[in-house]
């Protein structure tokens, strides 16, 4: 069972999630910088919004701390870098909210296109204002979105419909991925030269900080109007203020803000500004989705799973041909590393068949977490496998290779200078073997206590392994035979009921013929 810290409000359903998988949910929503740093004191994950800072300072006192969840996108007010060299997943919820803040953009448009806010103001106010707020339309307008990721595909769905044309910023995306969505591709200050709105949709970072400046604005086409739903920060603030004020600007619409709350910002005096509370997730639907999501992530990172939103693990989403391969690599690592003894100076990877065209680098996480698994007592995840790796000095190699050995449509091989395994599905129900093991062909499934013999080809080898082991009661669940190899030698690899005591490890190593007896282990 887990203690898991939530520092903000969380929907219901998610925080039911974890209390039904039987790990205890502490709910402390008056925390604050310095009663953090007792309330991490043996918790195991923490979950928070954007209020909650987890600093060097929380994460150092966190003495069993795992995973920081957070329930949405940004996070600006989540030290990744040092929950990363302590080994600490940082799992957020970026597909939770994209609706509820592509919609929220759209409001924000419309506002700025329409002046709704200034115009219900004036009217509740005891004012009749037609022609003051009177607005434009959207349809023939061109709207230039900075950043076409998830948030800003939707934005530029919704542009379509409307009538606009799209123009874009976003050198993560191809010409045809943007032609595809209808948008045409340009530098950022042709985009804002060229288009009558601009919707940024871009993470905050020091590449992103202050993109949008004085000097950018200087280039925009006279009353160009500015939404920003993303992130506070990636806009100039004091430029931007100037820019209203100049006439440069027609209008911005504002939902995210340097300092928040932003009680002392002069935009805030502007009538051709519309600013809304950091709302882009405030929805019923969005608050749900990343309560569960969240939820599920922390449930998967307890179990040791592939977690696909975590954002310090050095590895792509994992395909519906790697995802079996998870659990078959780490127990292929988990294998070599105790059929060598210990941790190898050099560990090859290599990919063949159908999964060397795929991103294999989770699979390669996947080998490491299994060999440091089998020999070492601390925690040991996708995130910290390869600082485990880096600090024991273990290089590691990968190769890919389309076609695989034999018939095998897809093959993982692990090597070290001593030994190699390798693992693939095989049957109609795609079950996992272990298919390789020294260059010796066998087919066995992996199991938590197995016995690796190596030994002369000669007659009564494996009776001999069937006696000593059947006299000392250890049941043979399954068994792999290699046939004979050309160096005179064979090879079993055996599932057995329960793990072999040293001391039959020690008799049969020592008999006649027997050229190494290993206890192996899969899990």
């Amino acid at each position: 069972m887990a203690k898991i810290l939530v520092t903000e409000e969380i929907a219901d359903n998610g925080l039911e999630l974890l209390r039904k998988a039987g790990h205890e949910v502490i709910i402390d929503l008056t925390t604050s910088p310095t009663s953090l740093l007792d309330a991490v004191k043996g918790v195991h994950a923490m979950i928070i919004r954007s209020a909650t800072k987890v600093t060097r300072e929380v994460l150092e006192a966190a003495d069993v701390l795992q995973v920081v969840g957070r329930a949405g996108i940004g996070l600006d007010n989540v030290d990744v870098a040092v929950a990363t060299s302590r080994g600490v997943m940082v799992v957020n919820a970026p597909q939770s909210n994209i609706l509820s803040a592509a919609e929220l953009t759209m409001a924000l448009l419309l506002s700025q296109a329409r002046n709704v806010p200034q115009a219900h103001n004036a009217l509740v106010a005891g004012r009749w204002e037609r022609s003051k707020w009177e607005g434009v339309e959207l349809y023939g307008k061109t709207i230039g979105i900075v950043g076409l990721g998830r948030i800003g595909a939707l934005v530029a769905q919704r542009c379509l419909a409307f009538g606009m044309s799209l123009v874009a910023y976003d050198p993560y995306v191809s010409q045809e991925r943007a032609r595809r969505m209808g948008v045409e591709l340009m530098a950022l200050d042709q985009v804002v030269a060229t288009s009558d709105f601009l919707t940024i949709h871009l993470p905050k970072s020091k590449e992103t900080l202050g993109l949008i400046d004085k000097e950018l604005l200087a280039k925009a086409k006279p009353g160009l109007r500015i939404i920003n739903a993303a992130r506070g920060g990636i806009v100039d603030e004091a430029a931007l203020y100037d820019a209203l004020v100049s006439g440069q600007l027609g209008g911005a619409s504002l939902d995210v803000f340097a300092s928040e709350p932003p009680t002392d910002s002069p935009l805030l005096t502007l009538e051709n500004v519309v600013v809304t509370p950091h709302l882009g997730a405030s929805t019923s639907e969005a608050q749900d989705k990343a309560g569960v999501t969240i939820a599920e992530q922390l449930l998967l990172a307890f179990r040791g799973d592939f977690v696909p939103f975590a954002v310090n693990v050095d590895a792509g989403e994992a395909s519906d041909v790697i995802k079996p391969f998870l659990s078959l690599t780490e127990s292929l690592g988990r294998f070599l590393a105790t059929l060598n003894g210990g941790l190898p100076e050099r560990l090859d990877i290599e990919y063949q068949g159908v999964l060397a065209g795929e991103d294999t680098r989770i699979l390669t996480l996947a080998a490491l977490k299994g060999i440091f698994a089998a020999g070492t007592n601390e925690p040991v995840s996708y995130v910290n496998a390869p600082q485990l790796a880096s600090e024991r000095g273990l290089e590691v190699t990968e190769t890919t290779t389309a076609t695989p050995r034999q018939h095998y449509v897809s093959l993982v091989t692990l090597r070290t200078p001593a030994h190699s395994v390798s693992g693939t599905f095989i049957g109609n129900a795609s079950e996992p073997r272990i298919v390789e093991v020294d260059g010796h062909g066998v087919e066995v499934p992996p199991s938590a206590h197995m016995l690796a013999v190596r030994n002369d080809d000669r007659p009564g080898k494996i009776g001999l392994v069937g006696t000593v082991l059947g006299e000392a009661g250890i049941s043979i669940s399954s068994m792999g035979v290699s046939p004979t190899e050309s160096d005179g030698t064979a090879l079993m690899i055996l599932a057995v009921g329960s793990e072999v005591p040293k001391e039959i490890i020690d008799q049969l190593d020592s008999a006649e013929g027997i050229i190494y007896a290993r206890s192996v282990s899969c899990s």
